[in-house]
């Protein structure tokens, strides 16, 4: 039997603390400063909704609109995939 077993700190979320992020889901595509995780949610401050992002070669997304409220909850079974924003 082969078994790899290997424990990384401050990778994943922990890793992107303070910095700004770009979240991928089914539904939409949220930016903005990642200030918070637990198990459940994350923490978005600054958060915009990027309804279109252009090119991903291009400094800034076409079309990204700030939510309503200075933080934004994102539910993290629901995330896709994330990485640092082009805008960060």
């Amino acid at each position: 039997m082969k078994q790899l077993i290997k424990e990384v700190e401050n990778e994943g979320f922990q890793a992107l603390m303070g910095k700004r992020v770009l979240l991928m889901s089914a539904g939409y595509f949220y930016e903005g400063e990642l200030v918070g995780v637990n198990d459940k949610f994350v923490k978005l401050s600054d958060a915009h909704v990027v309804y279109e992002t252009g090119k991903w070669s291009d400094k800034n997304y076409t079309d990204r609109q700030k939510l309503h409220q200075e933080d934004w909850y994102v539910q993290v079974g629901l995330i896709e995939s994330y990485g640092v924003s082009k805008n960060g």
